[in-house]
């Protein structure tokens, strides 16, 4: 590929990429946020106090929606670090870093250094992955897996070349055979976080690459046939743990029927059941939903992926190759990521951090689109993406000044201390500017909301502040809680966050009959939502109420909850109460 661009200077990339890992990390300071991740982490929370890494479990029943993988991780962290916020997000940080390195050793593969430096730095700035360290779902999990190993098959497929010789011996065993290996490994880890989809930015985009460039003979070797099979392999210990959990015991009742298989949700169900919404877990799809996300998502870097991924497709329609490698034309990123936006747009199960997944592949499209550019011509990027980058701090402040959190004169006078910084050490329209800028710019946003503004907002997560009261008061800290949560499923509001958080044991009652039971041996503290606490009242139980929180679904903000005049009128009561039984 011609470049104008020679590399940034290593001291320059080094400390860029620490102050990105920097602003990854702030996602560590603020309380897991309700609903996914608090669900996800008491999930593991139970396996890592039973010691049980085959059944999951969730409100107290058996679980069947994401494979174990992720939670075997958390797990073990726990185990580590304590069953605490920094246990369950450290490790997707470090899975969402061993991404960023893989995706620099990916594009060294084919294309210059300096095409790795930046597509690493995108990586670690683009703002749904930024928000993923935050928000920890599977996403971070699924991201080094993926591109992991995507680069283990394409070093099988280029062979070896860091020797002359393809079939160098290390280990006993030749270097093509380990990176066979070890992608089967990483793609067997990906099945077990998130399904067979993940088959499709793994495979899909080496398929792409060898139809577009002449090779479809690859498709016949059959090394490849043998990493589907490993892969598979290294699948058992799931399917193992669904057929233990679900397939050999027909009388549990899951999705509210008896007989549900659990290896055929895991094969089918989970993924081709909400792709074509035939499942028991269904959405409703939008085929433009990810057209209009990833300008949001992708953001610093949206504009440069959009102009890169056309004009990529421009020169394909041409027959003019975008770019030429050595050794080969590369579009293996292209077909990943491509695939699997067309493949989630067409689903009916949309939702925005799904994309985080090909997030590398993009990343790698945008710096090599960026790096062609002739020297005129990334002046004025620069220029534009500073644009973006002023709009970020500006938006920054204005969230600071609108929500009015803790020390806010304090965040508003670091957010322009270091945004005169940034365009101190960052003057001149370069490469190494426009780098500069965008990490800065999205440095400044991360510590806006990590650091300011979701604290601000996690108080409202009434489940962890009961949860919080109860561990401060020594004789509440001694009993165990009821969460009455009336209904079926997996349930909702801010039960999850105070199973998490608070010390002493929780039990689940999801009817009159079953807060009986509990009830029989006297009073219990219970904790609930107010109209349901009322309820019970209404219906002749004894309700003491102890202390109450208010609530609020933190992950879908509105302005009339942003803004500190109408905030109360969007919230609604949590109650932990003394909850006795009928009276006769």
């Amino acid at each position: 590929m011609t470049t104008n661009s020679s590399s940034i200077d290593d001291r320059w990339f080094y400390a860029l990429v620490a102050v990105g890992v920097l602003l990854n990390a702030t996602g560590l300071f603020p309380p897991i946020m309700e609903l996914d991740g608090a669900l996800y982490a008491c999930i593991a929370k139970q396996m890592a106090q039973t010691n049980d890494f085959v059944n999951l479990y969730a409100v107290g029943s058996d679980w069947l929606d994401k494979p174990h993988f992720p939670f075997w991780v958390i797990a073990l962290s726990y185990k580590v670090f304590g069953i605490n916020t920094f246990g369950y997000k450290f490790p997707a940080l470090l899975f969402f870093l061993g991404s960023v390195v893989y995706t620099y050793k990916f594009a060294r593969l084919t294309y210059p250094k300096v095409v790795a430096q930046l597509a690493a730095l995108v990586l670690l700035t683009a703002f749904h992955g930024v928000l993923s360290n935050s928000d920890v779902r599977a996403e971070p999990y699924l991201m080094p897996l993926i591109i992991g190993a995507v680069y283990h098959f394409y070093r099988v497929f280029l062979g070896d070349r860091d020797d002359s010789n393809a079939t160098s011996q290390r280990y006993g065993v030749s270097q093509g055979w380990l990176h066979l290996a070890i992608g089967s490994f990483l793609t067997g880890c990906a099945l077990m976080t998130k399904g067979v989809f993940v088959l499709i930015p793994i495979g899909g985009g080496l398929v792409i690459h060898w139809l577009l460039t002449g090779q479809w003979r690859e498709l016949l070797k059959p090394r490849w046939y043998v990493a589907v099979v490993l892969s598979f392999v290294f699948t058992l210990p799931e399917i193992y743990c669904l057929y233990q959990q679900f397939d050999i015991h027909p009388e549990k009742v899951v999705f509210g029927q008896r007989g549900v298989s659990g290896v055929r949700f895991f094969f089918w169900d989970s993924q081709f059941g909400r792709f074509f919404n035939t499942g028991p877990i269904k959405g409703e799809g939008d085929k433009f939903f990810f057209v209009h996300t990833l300008l949001w998502a992708f953001l610093p870097w949206s504009l440069p992926l959009y102009i890169g991924i056309g004009k990529v497709l421009r020169d394909l329609v041409k027959h003019q190759p975008a770019s030429d490698p050595s050794p080969s034309i590369e579009y293996v990123s292209l077909g990943s990521g491509l695939l699997t936006f067309l493949l989630f747009s067409f689903s009916g199960f949309q939702l925005p951090h799904y994309m985080n997944i090909v997030f590398p592949f993009f990343a790698l499209l945008t710096a090599q689109f960026l790096v062609s550019l002739a020297p005129a011509t990334l002046r004025k990027w620069t220029i534009g993406q500073t644009a973006i980058s002023l709009a970020i701090v500006g938006l920054s402040i204005a969230l600071l000044l609108f929500v009015q959190p803790e020390n806010v004169v304090g965040a508003v006078v670091l957010v322009i201390v270091t945004t005169l910084a940034i365009f101190t050490l960052f003057r001149q329209n370069t490469l190494l500017s426009l780098s500069g800028r965008m990490v800065g710019a999205m440095l400044i946003l991360a510590g806006t909301l990590n650091l300011f503004l979701y604290p601000t907002f996690l108080r409202y997560q009434a489940g962890m502040a009961g949860a919080q009261y109860v561990n401060g008061d020594a004789k509440l800290a001694k009993r165990p809680t009821v969460l009455y949560e009336p209904g079926t499923g997996v349930g909702g509001g801010s039960f999850w966050s105070y199973e998490f958080y608070v010390r002493s044991p929780t039990v689940y009652a999801r009817s009159d009959s079953s807060l009986m039971i509990q009830l029989q041996s006297g009073s219990r503290q219970v904790f609930t939502s107010g109209a349901d606490a009322d309820s019970l009242a209404s219906r002749g139980f004894q309700v003491k109420h102890l202390a109450v929180f208010p609530y609020y679904h933190v992950s879908q903000l509105t302005y009339e909850f942003l803004n500190p005049a109408t905030r109360s009128q969007t919230l609604e009561p949590y109650v932990l109460a003394e909850v006795g039984p009928k009276k006769e």
